[in-house]
């Protein structure tokens, strides 16, 4: 609790660590799955959205961690695969700083000045480069708005991108409002069931396919 005129104010609880891990041990394979997407429309400082982001890395490295190239490119699809919406500014932006430091911690990246003499600056400008992609992402993926109201907080209509990992470094990415995708979950028995792709489902954006040194512009 950071203040009790927030708990008042916004409704504002943090749920403790202890209590997320048992929740998230009920669905545990979704949280296993480096591809299962989380979207929480109230996360805070990513009190739900960081241990998800760390046991998605858990399977990257499981998986992928004999191979620095794969292991790299599937640690930044677990995070474009988290997604989360929140009231306050000040969380939102904690938030987007606790899934990127989580996700630099697992690839040890650093974006330290030149003056350390323990990283070259061939690896260092690299790291950046994997840390400006990931802000891209965090950016995109974390969204200061009303959940409810499903607007930003400029009282826009709020647009999630779906990220997609095409391999050997190339990912795809679409927008979708969030409108139409809970229209679209309500509307359907299941995926498919009533509508076409075409009907209910269409993107208001599509990008090229693109690469980390692209995200990362």
């Amino acid at each position: 609790m950071k203040s009790r005129k927030r708990v008042a104010d916004h409704g504002e609880v943090f749920t403790p660590r202890w209590l997320v891990d048992d929740m998230l041990d009920l669905i545990k394979g979704e949280t296993e799955r480096i591809d299962s997407r989380f979207l929480e429309p109230a996360c805070g400082s990513g009190n739900f959205l960081v241990p998800v982001l760390e046991r998605k890395l858990v399977a990257v490295q499981a998986r992928h961690g004999r191979s620095e190239f794969e292991k790299r490119h599937y640690a930044l699809f677990s995070l474009m695969c988290i997604y989360g919406i929140e009231l306050l500014a000040d969380n939102a932006a904690e938030c987007r700083e606790n899934l990127k430091g989580t996700f630099a911690r697992y690839l040890k990246l650093d974006d330290r000045s030149s003056s350390d003499e323990r990283r070259d600056e061939t690896t260092r400008a690299g790291d950046a480069e994997w840390l400006r992609a990931a802000s891209t992402v965090v950016e995109a993926n974390i969204i200061q708005g009303d959940a409810l109201a499903m607007t930003t907080a400029d009282g826009e209509p709020i647009a999630f991108p779906e990220w997609g990992y095409l391999g050997r470094g190339k990912y795809q990415r679409r927008d979708f409002r969030l409108d139409t995708l809970t229209q679209r979950a309500s509307a359907s028995e299941g995926l498919f069931a009533h509508f076409e792709e075409h009907e209910i489902f269409t993107p208001i954006r599509s990008y090229p396919v693109m690469t980390v040194k692209e995200l990362a512009v």
